[in-house]
């Protein structure tokens, strides 16, 4: 028995800690050579530890867009510095999400042997603060790069927020206002700070919308690093798009609604099970699946999805 009372027998192995982590912990030698892969990486990333192990960090989940991040990391690391922020990394599919990592440095005599990363998605440690935000966000890169987008932006502009993650914010802005915008993002990037909202027409399905493109630049911000936008209809601007435009948005809002609903009814009548317990399985199987809740509900009501009791 140790010091503190704990037989040899009970001590908890560095395996077993590793394994029981909610976030996913990598492990590379300096060079950036995966030599340790938790289940939790596994789960976030899609790898298995048998197929990550032995490939470099920087080719197995790093995109393009984000080289020079992986660039900028190893360059602290080699200075003795902790690196932590969000940027885009690569699934086993090839999907991108916002992933919020903290990479620190293992030392031997001063010099760098190993690093040691933990890392979650930032898009679903986040959702639930932003999911009932009347605004969009999007995070920036500051070339523009976009890093984060919430879930808002699907409701006020038809944007799907998991396929912009490492496109160009300007993608979304009518070319005759793009170069404006590239000034205005190009200022925010001098200094810290917040900066009054950019009017700009953006891209709504097969049309464009006056929108408000509120900026603050949080590069310097280790949390961030990047400019967060906020997102919202320009009010003083709207008045000439159609009212047909604006029923269209509330018939779809109240089409969604309702097919939830229709979908928790059908699986509560079907399995026995309370309308609460009916709406968690619909939102796990939609945060495990990357879908919209009313997306898995339209599957759940038209036959397309069974949805056991038991179904991820």
């Amino acid at each position: 028995m140790d010091h503190e009372g704990v037989t040899t027998d009970e001590a908890i192995s560095a395996a077993e800690q590793l394994a029981a982590l909610g976030q996913a912990v990598i492990t590379t030698d300096a060079d950036g050579v995966v030599v340790g892969w938790n289940a939790a990486a596994e789960a976030l990333y899609g790898w298995t530890a048998e197929e990550a192990i032995g490939h470099n960090i920087s080719t197995l989940c790093i995109p393009d867009v984000a080289q020079d991040v992986g660039a900028d990391i190893m360059e602290a690391l080699r200075a003795g510095v902790p690196w932590s922020g969000g940027f885009p990394v690569r699934r086993r599919d090839g999907t991108l999400f916002p992933a919020l990592v903290t990479d620190s440095g293992v030392y031997r005599e001063g010099r760098l042997v190993g690093i040691v990363g933990v890392s979650t998605n930032l898009g679903a440690a986040v959702r639930p603060l932003l999911e009932r935000a009347a605004d969009a966000a999007l995070v920036l890169r500051a070339e523009g790069t976009i890093t984060y987008a919430s879930p808002a932006v699907r409701q006020l502009f038809g944007w799907r927020d998991e396929e912009l993650i490492g496109t160009q914010v300007l993608d979304l802005i009518h070319p005759d206002d793009r170069k404006s915008l590239a000034r205005f993002l190009e200022d925010v990037g001098r200094q810290p700070g917040v900066r009054p909202a950019h009017e700009v027409r953006v891209r709504r399905g097969d049309n464009w919308a006056w929108a408000e493109l509120a900026l603050t630049n949080f590069v310097d911000d280790p949390s961030v690093r990047g400019v967060v936008c906020n997102v919202r209809r320009s009010l003083a601007l709207t008045g000439p798009e159609s009212a047909d435009q604006r029923v269209e948005e509330l018939e779809a809002a109240l089409h969604s609604r309702l097919v939830v609903e229709q979908a928790k009814g059908f699986l509560a009548g079907r399995d026995g099970i309370d309308g609460e317990t009916a709406l968690r399985r619909l939102r796990d199987h939609a945060a495990a699946h990357h879908q919209s809740v009313p997306a898995v509900a339209d599957q759940v009501v038209s036959g397309e999805l069974t949805l056991a009791a038991d179904a991820g």
